[in-house]
């Protein structure tokens, strides 16, 4: 099975350009004020504005307020939504959109508890846990905890990069992957050459 690409935390149409050159099947815009990774509106449609056909947009959201995520897909043609936060159900479907729901592992997580929780999710991203960062840590968690059980499909997050996506691949086996501060220069900003890497590492680990 071909396991997606999603790369997180676009912050330039250039960036995108070369993300979708690269091969990613879906990218990630961050509206949290608190990340590096932070985008306007304006500069999210700026984005969106310089893609080709058929790339899945992303919009990434931490404990919003509803009417925050209104001002945002008024501006911003976002294709499906991501939270990142605690977020219950209902606020997860109110904005007509499908959804992803982030899932931090930390240590006492009930992994079955949150899915059942949200029955509409298209997905479920598994990221690291950190208590100070709603995600972009950088880093990665113990890929053991993931359940071989899947009732809807999971995205790998957390500590992904080249050097350990196809190691990743072949014990998760994901429907997907995300990526973010592994194939970056700096903050914010993606590194082209990091990206293609990632992505052929990713293909690598499903044929090997």
């Amino acid at each position: 099975m071909r396991v997606r690409t999603k790369i997180c935390g676009l912050t330039t149409p250039d960036d995108a350009a070369a993300a979708v050159a690269a091969g990613a099947d879906a990218i990630g815009l961050v509206f949290h004020d608190p990340s590096p990774r932070a985008v306007e509106p304006e500069a999210a449609a700026a984005i969106v504005a310089a893609l080709p056909p058929f790339v899945t947009v992303v919009g990434l959201f931490v404990d919003p307020e509803p009417a925050a995520v209104e001002t945002v897909m008024q501006q911003v043609p976002l294709d499906r939504l991501q939270f990142h936060g605690d977020e219950p159900e209902a606020l997860c479907r109110a904005f007509g959109r499908p959804y992803i729901k982030a899932v931090r592992m930390r240590a006492d997580i009930d992994l079955a508890a949150v899915m059942a929780a949200h029955p509409a999710a298209s997905g479920f991203l598994l990221d690291a846990w950190r208590p100070d960062r709603a995600g972009g840590t950088g880093e990665a968690f113990d890929w053991d905890r993931v359940p071989s059980q899947r009732p809807r499909p999971i995205i790998l997050a957390g500590g992904l990069e080249p050097d350990n996506v196809a190691m990743a691949v072949q014990r998760v086996a994901p429907w997907a992957v995300d990526v973010s501060s592994g194939v970056e220069s700096l903050p914010g900003r993606k590194d082209p050459a990091r990206m293609q890497a990632f992505i052929s590492e990713v293909q690598r680990g499903t044929t090997d």
